[in-house]
């Protein structure tokens, strides 16, 4: 029975940082799930937003451009998790730029979140040529810059229309 229980211990021991590895990887993983997600969320608020809210006279871009639109990137930071130490670094955030178009039909409203490297050295030991060989290609060379490097770049396009007064739609026949 002593010989068991020091064995137990013994698997314990030496399985316990492989387990620890693998939570992880997989909190990261999750973590750039849910950064894409919020993304989604927070890009609908600001083109929604912009969209209502914004002019179409000349004469008021500057207030869209000076007030409007830093306000909603303000929002959008704050919901992404840019106000939140802990948020901030379980997601890699590094900056947030909100950029808005304006065309005749469409404004596209394009949110773009910079992050910063993930972090998990225990992936990065060995480098990338040699990870990244046949038959893996320019995907995990981007995976492998993301993880160890540079981190990553990621961008929610919405095209929103211009707020106009809607035509009224009659049907044929009805008048």
């Amino acid at each position: 029975m002593i010989g068991k229980k020091g064995q137990t211990t013994t698997e314990v021991v030496l399985l316990f940082p492989v387990f620890m590895v693998i939570v992880f990887i997989t909190a990261k993983i999750f973590a750039l799930l849910v950064l894409v997600q919020k993304m989604e969320i927070a890009s609908y608020y600001a083109a929604r937003r912009w969209q209502l809210e914004s002019h179409r006279n000349m004469n008021y871009i500057p207030w869209d451009n000076g007030t409007l639109k830093p306000d909603i990137l303000d929002k959008v930071e704050g919901y992404l998790g840019f106000d939140t130490p802990a948020v901030k670094t379980f997601l890699n955030l590094k900056s947030a730029k909100l950029d808005v178009v304006r065309t005749q039909v469409w404004n596209v409203v394009t949110l773009t979140v910079k992050t910063k490297p993930a972090g998990m050295r225990i992936l990065c030991r060995y480098p990338m040529h040699e990870i990244c060989t046949t038959p893996y290609g320019r995907a995990c060379k981007i995976g492998y810059d993301y993880i160890c490097t540079k981190g990553g770049t990621l961008e929610v396009i919405k095209y929103v229309p211009n707020r106009d007064r809607p035509i009224q739609f009659v049907l044929p026949g009805l008048q």
